[in-house]
């Protein structure tokens, strides 16, 4: 199993910035994605970034060149920097972990952050 605690979230003006963090424990073996959702009001939750244990980088249109993901591989902690943030970036956002095995892949979530971009 492994469990996914996220830190972060607020509220911010539009403009501003906002850091959330994923801790990961348990057993993590690699390759492994870690990724950033979030799910406004009213709609399906979407993917926003993700890294690989590798490093590589995957982000949605909406949010490039305004987020970063990034990742710590020796604390399994990843990372979502968010700036010049705007009000349609209001959401739930999840941390997910997909743990790539030989034969399939498991999910895990976190429990979810609140972020609110208003004036």
């Amino acid at each position: 199993q492994v469990q996914l605690v996220e830190s972060g979230g607020g509220l911010v003006q539009p403009g501003g910035s906002l850091s959330l963090s994923c801790a990961a424990s348990g057993r993590i073996f690699r390759p492994y994605i870690m990724g950033w959702y979030r799910q406004a009001p009213g709609k399906q939750r979407e993917l926003v970034a993700s890294i690989t244990s590798g490093g590589n980088t995957n982000y949605a249109d909406s949010v490039k060149g305004r987020f970063t993901i990034s990742r710590d591989n020796a604390k399994t902690t990843g990372y979502l920097q968010m700036n010049s943030l705007k009000p349609e970036d209001t959401a739930v956002y999840y941390c997910n972990m997909r743990i790539i095995g030989a034969l399939t892949a498991t999910d895990y979530w976190g429990q979810g952050t609140q972020v609110s971009v208003s004036s």
